[in-house]
């Protein structure tokens, strides 16, 4: 059995021990064993966790519940994503509440080039319906993975929307994979494993209680370029998703409807308040984005670029192969860290060698 992956899991089952402890832990400490077995000093020092939560983890037995966990997984092919594996979602690595370890069934790159979230009611109009299908129609030629969280109304449209026109989908579950939430999307989520994905920070047997989907949204959120709002009331799930895309400093697109209509109150608001991008057509997604293919000009050459630092160059060498790239393909592609990226970045910029667009998308200056 994978020691690692144990203490990994046991971390996840320690009292008081949210996400953001958990990886502050695993940034200071060699492994998720070596957590364990530090001394209450050691772990006491590290900022956040104090003598309360180090005494929470020296007195943690519960080891056996990690053990079935890990079987589990073993017996249904699940794939057990830490925050140090290749596979995990790099976009959400970049969030301070990035989850621990998250349980992936499916065939989905998590971290493929072009992500959205696709979010709203699950009491949908056919107008609602009506746009959800056609932003997918207009995502297909970008090849790009769609996310959503399952539910009824927008969620499932989205997911089914995508399967139809050949793009991968992933569903991001608020219970365990040992049941699938709603039980009527059970067809759905098969399907989805032919072509996406299942995914979840839930250990089996955790059902799908109301404290567990703002959980489930900050991953809806974080994961992905940029969250699609087509429909909403000015409270729920939709709007906590938005919120914390907006937090995560992701790009929000809202749909617009009548003043009056209840289920695009929330969606106006977001408009409203600078939250979200007034989404007035579906090929407006791919501009706003920096995805519409264009003409590659010849790129500058190299010898320009002597005064730059090695973390410079990896940029531009990045920038030089691709006519714009968004800031979380610059994370993904050049495995600088968040920081190092918006040092090289901002020195680029003064020096007039690259230009930020909207939607924090970078090319260089012809």
């Amino acid at each position: 059995m994978n020691n690692d992956l144990l203490y990994q899991i046991a971390l996840t089952l320690v009292p008081n021990i949210g996400a953001v402890q958990a990886k502050l832990l695993i940034e200071n400490f060699d492994s998720a064993e070596a957590i364990f077995k530090a001394k209450i000093k050691d772990l006491s020092r590290v900022e956040g966790i104090g003598e309360i939560r180090a005494k929470a983890i020296k007195n943690f037995t519960e080891f056996k519940l990690a053990e079935e966990e890990i079987l589990f997984t073993e017996k249904y092919k699940i794939e057990c994503l830490c925050l140090k594996n290749e596979q995990y979602p790099k976009r959400l690595l970049h969030c301070y509440d990035a989850p621990t370890i998250l349980y992936y069934k499916g065939n989905a790159n998590l971290n493929n080039s072009k992500i959205i979230s696709i979010i709203g009611t699950r009491t949908n109009t056919d107008y609602g319906k009506q746009i959800t299908q056609e932003i997918i129609e207009h995502l297909q030629p970008f090849h790009v993975l769609i996310v959503s969280g399952l539910a009824f109304g927008i969620d499932a449209i989205a997911h089914k929307a995508a399967l139809e026109n050949n793009l991968a989908t992933v569903g991001v579950l608020a219970h365990g994979l040992d049941s699938i939430y709603p039980t009527q999307h059970k067809k759905l989520a098969k399907e989805m494993l032919v072509n996406g994905g299942l995914l979840t920070e839930c250990r089996k047997n955790i059902k799908a209680d109301k404290f567990n989907f703002p959980q489930r949204n900050r991953i809806v959120a974080g994961m992905a370029d940029a969250t699609i709002v087509v429909e909403t009331a000015i409270k729920g799930g939709s709007m906590i998703t938005a919120e914390m895309a907006y937090n995560y400093n992701k790009d929000v697109f809202a749909v617009p409807g009548k003043i009056y209509d209840n289920k695009s109150s929330g969606c106006l608001s977001l408009i409203q308040q600078n939250k979200a991008i007034l989404l007035a057509k579906p090929q407006q997604i791919a501009d706003e984005l920096g995805w519409q293919t264009k003409t590659i000009k010849p790129p500058k050459q190299k010898e320009l670029f002597v005064q730059l630092s090695s973390d410079e160059k990896i940029i531009i060498n990045l920038l030089q192969l691709k006519e714009t790239v968004a800031i979380d393909e610059l994370f993904i592609q050049t495995g600088l860290s968040s920081s190092a990226v918006a040092a090289a970045l901002l020195n680029l910029e003064l020096q007039n060698i690259v230009i930020s667009l909207p939607g924090k998308i970078y090319k260089l200056i012809n």
